[in-house]
């Protein structure tokens, strides 16, 4: 997946949550509609946690220095990680308890029509998102299924639009439903339930958000395709009589750390043993271009368990 494909699914989010939340806002004000405000809420937290993604991304992307000697690319990880709490607690908290209090406290809704069309309109702004992110995620997901994509995926962008625009669009028929159903009984509880309906969607969305953003942040492994490569690029290489072991690690969303051990012949002189490993981290970078940082230790292979790791 590529970063620049991320920024640009970002940037149309929030083109289309700015304009969304704006007339969802005209629309409560219109309607009085508990959904509506909900909807409102939702859209003006998008638009705060794409703005903080596309901060996040340049904060990412200063140069290492002696405290951060790998860099900063795990901004990008801190920053979705606070997107997910910021759609927990001001989307998904602040939409249940509008719509609690709605239900408790039922009104009738004004002005329905300007509500619905409203509705409409955001269910097709916010396919106009959705729709460039899995473009731009189609790229690179291969045949894994959308929920298998945003589970590996190691750079945060996409998923974390992904999961919001599809939520945005799931929660907009349900606040399509609130109204409607309002409207068609003349109970104004189906508001709430509407609204309540949007919360808790959210919710669950943040958890599982929160739960993907603090693995990235202690640290993902390489996926497993990108092992099977490096382990392949390593044992293609003559000098190399076996791979010992083999640790990856995701320093950033588009820097992998390589750390290998491998067996060399026993009666390899020191030049022999260098031009191979110099072959082998040229081999390592070949096929997997976003190693960036890659050690490799040579030793002699021993009967596994006993060799010194």
């Amino acid at each position: 997946m590529s970063t620049e494909g991320g920024t640009k699914a970002v940037l149309a989010a929030l083109i289309a949550n700015m304009g969304i939340a704006i007339s969802k806002f005209v629309a409560f004000i219109l309607t009085g509609s508990s959904s509506m405000l909900s909807e409102a809420i939702h859209s003006v937290a998008d638009s705060a946690n794409q703005v903080l993604l596309l901060v996040g991304g340049k904060r990412s992307r200063r140069a290492a220095d002696p405290t951060h000697q790998f860099g900063y690319s795990r901004v990008r990880y801190v920053y979705a990680f606070v997107v997910s709490i910021v759609l927990f607690l001001v989307g998904g908290i602040f939409s249940l308890y509008e719509g609690f209090h709605k239900f408790t406290h039922p009104e009738e809704l004004r002005d329905v029509g300007i509500a619905i069309g409203v509705l409409l309109i955001a269910i097709a702004l916010e396919a106009f998102s959705f729709r460039t992110a899995m473009r731009e995620a189609n790229k690179s997901r291969g045949r894994r299924s959308l929920f298998r994509y945003v589970r590996d995926a190691r750079q945060p962008e996409l998923p974390v639009v992904l999961l919001e625009d599809s939520g945005a669009l799931i929660g907009l028929v349900f606040a399509l439903i609130g109204v409607g159903m309002a409207t068609l009984t003349g109970d104004g509880r189906w508001d709430g339930l509407g609204a309540m309906a949007v919360g808790t969607l959210l919710v669950v969305i943040a958890v599982f958000l929160a739960f993907e953003m603090a693995s990235m942040l202690v640290g993902e492994s390489a996926l497993p395709e990108q092992e099977e490569a490096l382990r392949g690029a390593l044992n293609g290489i003559e000098a190399i009589d076996r791979v010992i072991h083999m640790k990856t690690l995701h320093v950033g969303p588009d820097e992998l750390l390589v750390a290998v051990k491998v067996a060399f012949g026993s009666d390899d002189d020191a030049a022999q043993i260098a031009a191979g490993i110099d072959e082998a981290e040229a081999a390592i970078r070949a096929a997997v271009p976003s190693a960036k940082y890659v050690y490799i230790e040579p030793d002699l292979y021993r009967v596994p368990g006993s060799e010194v790791r």
